[in-house]
This record gives C-alpha cells, structure tokens and sequence, in this order.
C-alpha cells in the first residue's frame, strides 16, 4: 500500500475551478482498480489551501493514475491557477485500518 500526500494552494479567484478539475479526477480515481482512497480536503483556516489524500495498493497503481485522461485533464486545468510548487510526499501505512462501520468509498 502506498499514500500520497499532495499539498496545493490555488488562487482565491479560481477556487471554484479548482475544485470542479478535482471533482473530476476524485470521480475518476475512485474508479481505477489500485486506488483505495481519494479525498480533497481544505484547510480550515485557508480557504484556498488544499491536500490531496490518495492511497494507492501500491506503485504501480499510482503510475497507473497519473496516465488516466482524468489525471492529466486535472492537472491541465489546475497548472495555470496554482500558487508555487505542488508538494508531494508519500508514506508507507504501518497499523492503520478503517474504524467499524466506516465506509471508504467517499460517501460515509
């Protein structure tokens, strides 16, 4: 298993933009075989401050992803609305596991 974590920060005036490009990749990714997980969150203090948390089976999931057309149309959409470098770093899960009665497909 592999997490990503993605930190952006987008222009106050493209925010809504910003957030439909990843309505469209979340809705993608959540489909592809190797992903478990996708989420966008906001930062509670600044609206225009998002993470992006993916976990993949592995890597070979996450090269997978970055080759869907969802993936790239994402990017293209956000490349020119984004603040600064996009931050990625990556973890290795050690003792995690969904709470009982949890749900991980984004609706619960």
């Amino acid at each position: 298993m592999l997490v990503q974590l993605v930190s952006i920060r987008v222009l106050p005036e493209h925010r809504d933009r910003f957030i439909e490009a990843f309505r469209i990749n979340c809705e993608g990714s959540r489909r592809e075989p190797g992903n478990l997980r996708f989420d966008l969150l906001c930062d509670p203090e600044d609206e225009n401050s998002f993470s992006v948390y993916e976990v993949f089976t592995g890597p070979e999931a996450l090269h997978a992803h970055v080759r869907t057309e969802h993936y790239r149309r994402c990017v293209e959409m956000i490349t020119p609305i984004c603040v600064g470098q996009r931050t990625k770093r990556f973890f290795t899960p050690v003792l995690v596991e969904a709470a009982p009665g949890s749900r991980t497909d984004g609706t619960g």
